[in-house]
């Protein structure tokens, strides 16, 4: 099943995504579930859900906006150097423990809305990634189990503003500032991706033109892993987002190095998720 969260004059939403277009209710309609916020906190059964909204009325997705599938995680944790080529292409080498950092709610912005270049910085570059949200609590599952902590997947765009991130050995400030994570379009239910995600198409088209073109199976930690290894350490609670890494191409490494600009449009591809499509605006 695929979930997505929007607003339509003022409400929060949440359709379900199927052949015949986007079902979906508002709140103060009678039948609306709650945000996937509210659903996944209060444990809910997600295909009960989509089942009810699978007779929903259809929505015209020109008339909403769509928001993050979360809003308000209480963790966005972030891996970084996650995928072989693209630790290759930093000369930084593969991790032998997963490189972990903090994004904040404040960052996210949903499919179609601006990813913003902040006024300081010229170094805004786009990283395809692969989020994994998490369904319930989680304390210290062994990775043979990790996976049945995870309610499902998305696509996610940690733009990322290189001068700042590079002026310290710790990369939080430079993954945090107001509207560079592009998260959507939708939740994909486990059942509809190989366990874990494993062996997807992941790309990034930059105005049209191929950036990245990888495959999660390049994963130096997978998501059981990664889900385990962060369980050792913290309690995952329902909605929390894992944003597992992106692959080579990243505008940073190229010569000369390609970053985004107001006007550009950026798209985060994942087999079997979709398409993440942001325009770029001056922040």
């Amino acid at each position: 099943m695929k979930f997505y969260s929007y607003e339509r004059e003022g409400r929060p939403g949440l359709g379900l995504g199927r052949e015949d277009g986007l079902r979906g209710l508002e709140l103060g309609v009678p039948g609306y579930p709650g945000s996937l916020d509210e659903l996944l906190a209060s444990g809910a059964d997600l295909r009960a859900v989509g089942e009810a909204l699978s007779s929903a009325p259809l929505v015209d997705a020109a008339s909403v906006r769509f928001s993050p599938p979360v809003r308000r995680p209480s963790k966005i944790v972030c891996i970084g150097l996650n995928y072989r080529a693209h630790s290759a292409e930093t000369g930084l080498g593969e991790p032998g423990y997963p490189a972990i950092f903090a994004r904040f709610p404040s960052t996210l912005v949903g499919h179609g809305q601006a990813i913003l270049r902040p006024a300081v910085s010229q170094e805004l570059d786009y990283e395809a990634e692969l989020a994994v949200v998490i369904g319930r609590r989680c304390k210290g599952a062994p990775a043979e189990r990790a996976l049945e902590y995870v309610a499902g997947y998305s696509a996610f765009n940690e733009a990322s503003i290189r001068d700042y991130q590079m002026r310290t050995s710790q990369w939080t400030v430079g993954k945090n500032f107001d509207g560079t994570g592009a998260f959507g379009p939708c939740l994909v239910t486990p059942d509809e991706l190989p366990p874990g995600a494993a062996g997807l198409s992941i790309r990034t088209r930059l105005n049209g033109t191929l950036v990245q073109d990888g495959n999660t199976a390049d994963m130096v930690f997978g998501v059981a892993a990664l889900v385990a290894t962060l369980a050792e350490v913290m309690t995952l609670e329902p909605g929390d987002v894992i944003v597992t890494g992106t692959p080579s191409g990243v505008g940073m490494s190229r010569k000369p190095p390609l970053y985004m600009r107001p006007g550009d449009v950026c798209e985060v591809e994942i087999e079997g998720i979709g398409i993440l499509r942001n325009p770029v605006e001056a922040g």
